[in-house]
């Protein structure tokens, strides 16, 4: 049997490590579920969705250098409501159009205590150094 990238098999979990669980799906071809792939759902121990011996329904993702990636969430539906992937860290950038070309206007930043707006690194310097008796 020819493994082609994009097909869906069935195939037998054949062992299980913390990062994801390898998969029979042709006689002798082995690949891999990464955890990610296992459920649309964030899986925090493997052990608690697959157990070796468990007839999966897999679709194969990549097939290089003899590896095969394998994904059995993308052969199920994904859940009402889940418009994408969940964000990724790092992702906020800040003030939404902070810092966007052609934004309307600069971000103005007020010192603690005052009610003036400053716009300028030169501004709030200014500003320290008059707190601490230096200008």
């Amino acid at each position: 049997m020819s493994i082609t990238v994009g097909s869906v098999v069935e195939g037998k979990v054949t062992g299980i490590k913390s990062f994801g669980a390898f998969v029979e799906v042709a006689e002798g071809q082995t690949g891999l579920v990464h955890i990610s792939q296992v459920s649309h759902t964030f899986v925090n121990d493997i052990n608690d969705v697959l157990k070796v011996g468990d007839v999966v329904q897999v679709k194969v993702l990549n097939v290089e250098g003899g590896k095969i990636s394998l994904s059995i969430k993308e052969t199920q539906p994904k859940p009402e409501g889940q418009a994408g992937d969940r964000p990724r860290r790092g992702g906020n950038k800040g003030p939404k159009g902070a810092g966007k070309k052609g934004s309307a206007a600069p971000m103005t930043y007020k010192t603690e205590g005052s009610n003036e707006p400053f716009n300028t690194m030169e501004d709030q310097l200014l500003e320290w150094k008059k707190k601490a008796g230096m200008a």
